[in-house]
């Protein structure tokens, strides 16, 4: 024969209890009713923004995704799929990408950081941006483009950390 189980479920706390100081009442953070808590900001993730920068470039050269596709020798909707931020690319294939373009591969990541400045100063920036519109600017070795965020760090040219 078999034991009778109760009808309740074990549970086991992932967190073990706070226990306030000495002489605190116990009682939940402050918070208004009714109000839920705001989540903070999101940082963009990398595939979305190179999508985007990808996206804009082609766009602005009234290209196709079949022609470009065809160029970097990639399938369409591997392209689209980039594009669109639902795949993380190979630096061959963005490399590939970005030829087809007429782009070199600093290019798309300067592109690419021109989008995160853009979303930075929409979102009310953290980082300081040098002066300026954000736009297209001259991709070059050591120079500041108009409108792109400088990092605190020492470094005067294009980073990639991966």
């Amino acid at each position: 024969m078999s034991t009778p189980t109760p009808n309740e479920a074990r549970v086991i706390p992932l967190r073990p209890p706070v226990s306030p100081g000495p002489g605190a009442a116990a009682r939940p953070p402050h918070r208004q009713a009714g109000v839920p808590p705001t989540p903070a900001p999101r940082e963009p993730l990398w595939r979305d923004l190179v999508g985007d920068a990808l996206r804009r470039e082609r766009l602005a050269q009234e290209r196709t995704l079949k022609d470009v596709a065809e160029a970097a020798r990639i399938s369409v909707p591997y392209l689209s799929e980039l594009e669109r931020g639902r795949k993380e690319a190979s630096s061959e294939v963005l490399a590939a990408a970005a030829r087809s373009l007429g782009l070199g591969l600093a290019d798309l990541l300067s592109l690419a950081q021109d989008e995160l400045a853009r979303g930075e100063l929409a979102r009310g920036g953290r980082g300081r941006v040098a002066h300026g519109s954000v736009g297209h600017g001259s991709v070059g070795h050591g120079s500041v483009g108009r409108g792109r965020v400088s990092s605190p760090s020492r470094h005067d040219g294009l980073c990639l950390a991966a």
